[in-house]
């Protein structure tokens, strides 16, 4: 563990505040900055020289200030490494594109059921580093990763780490999908063959089958082979058999953890929110994880059935006249928009729109044609969605969240869904994802006349 007497954060939001507070507890001398308190910052005029930049995750590797203390030669470190380095108890890591969340809050509960202690923090739950200042040590931390946080790990190592999926994300940030992936599979960057890589199976082929080597296990990386990651060049010190196992989760029949018929194994999911083509993957994922902690399968399937859904992620708010309103508004990509169409009963009116992340619309037009009988659009997206799905799903053009509401109203009949899945952050005319989703809810009030909170 890395002691530091001088450290500047970059970001005053959670994670920045956790972290300043850790450090402090520390002795370490502190010096924040972020682009609300000091959008003037230059370096010369803070005269301090840390020892390490402690960098909050909104923050790019191509930002000027992170490029000025790279400069400089200042060690970078995010949030979620500096707590890490800090805990007492095993780590479960879980990333991917979509649904980690969800998939935080299932190990949580399930570990729970078995009677284990566990606390949920990363991007959903506790920041890392107000985890590990908890006075009761837990029996495990779940940390939620995102592709952001691991763009800088240096020595992060969970016991558990799983890979839920690699969606077109972010690029924006990352560039491209193979930058992307390449950025998810840092997760498994320093985990040794007393721990256990969890990833999709069908990412696992891909794997196997190229020559692509895996940032693994050495500094030169790692090939795929047979249920393992071989390391090439130096191993770190305690690896001795330099391989790290893997278990693979899905729908194909070739999965270690296989979603079929409602089940995973002895793990039955008919009837919960779970049993569908999305969710049920998702289920072997989290099956998957819990056996690697010697979960019994049964816990799995109990929290499965008592599970309440996150706010915000595909949660039923009211059923007006038999159609059912479901706020997805966290679906902030295409990939998320897609996953909450297809776990639709009936036909869908959709309500999408804000300020993209993506350029290229066009991979969702066979769905869309497929499952929505029209489309609501909204915000600074609406002209781009229109020209990619326009001819083949009836589009209103809204300009509102409340305006698409009362139009999908009008239109949506007994047995259908209207759905809040934006596939774009909010940041155009919402302060975040939240406020997007409590808009809606409020909207769906207006039209029963009652208050009920979904």
């Amino acid at each position: 563990m890395h002691k530091y007497k001088n450290a500047l954060i970059l970001g005053a939001g959670r994670s920045g505040r956790a972290a300043e507070a850790l450090l402090r507890s520390e002795g370490c001398t502190v010096f924040s900055i972020s682009q609300e308190s000091t959008p003037d910052y230059c370096y010369e005029d803070i005269h301090f020289v840390p020892d390490v930049a402690i960098i909050s995750p909104g923050f790019s590797l191509k930002h000027p200030w992170i490029e000025d203390l790279v400069k400089r030669g200042i060690p970078l470190l995010s949030e979620l490494e500096l707590g890490w380095s800090r805990r007492h108890c095993p780590v479960i890591a879980v990333t991917g594109s979509n649904g980690k969340s969800t998939v935080v809050k299932w190990i949580v509960d399930t570990l729970a059921q078995a009677g284990k202690t566990a606390v949920p923090c990363g991007n959903y739950g506790f920041p890392v580093c107000a985890a590990v200042m908890l006075p009761d040590v837990p029996d495990w931390l779940v940390m939620e990763v995102s592709s952001f946080q691991l763009e800088t790990v240096q020595e992060f190592r969970p016991e558990v780490g799983l890979l839920l999926n690699v969606l077109p994300n972010h690029l924006d940030r990352h560039g491209n999908m193979e930058t992307y992936r390449a950025v998810k599979l840092r997760l498994f960057e320093n985990m040794r063959e007393t721990d256990t890589a969890i990833v999709p199976f069908e990412i696992f082929q891909t794997l196997e089958k190229s020559d692509e080597k895996v940032p693994n296990l050495g500094k030169t990386g790692g090939r795929v082979s047979n249920g393992w990651i071989r390391p090439e060049g130096e191993r770190p010190r305690g690896c001795a058999a330099g391989l790290l196992p893997i278990k693979t989760f899905g729908s194909e029949a070739g999965a270690d953890f296989r979603f079929m018929d409602g089940r995973v194994g002895a793990i039955n999911l008919t009837g919960t929110r779970f049993d569908n083509e999305i969710l049920g993957t998702a289920g072997a994922a989290v099956a998957a994880v819990c056996d690697a902690c010697g979960i019994p399968p049964a816990a799995v399937e109990k929290t499965a059935r008592t599970f309440v859904p996150l706010r915000h992620r595909t949660a039923l708010v009211a059923d007006v006249d038999g159609v059912a309103y479901v706020d997805d508004s966290k679906a902030t990509n295409l990939a998320a928009m897609c996953a909450a169409v297809r776990m639709c009963s009936g036909k869908v009116h959709l309500i999408a729109g804000g300020r993209p992340k993506e350029t290229d619309f066009s991979l969702a037009k066979d769905l869309l044609a497929q499952r929505v009988s029209r489309l609501y659009l909204i915000g600074e997206a609406s002209g781009a969605m229109q020209a990619a799905w326009g001819d083949a799903v009836p589009c209103d053009s809204c300009g509102t969240l409340e305006a698409a509401v009362r139009a999908a109203r009008k239109q949506a009949k007994l047995g259908e869904t209207v759905l809040l899945s934006p596939a774009c952050t909010s940041f155009d005319q919402f302060r975040n994802f939240n406020e997007r989703g409590e808009c809606f809810a409020a909207a769906v009030r207006e039209l029963t006349g009652n208050d009920a909170k979904g």
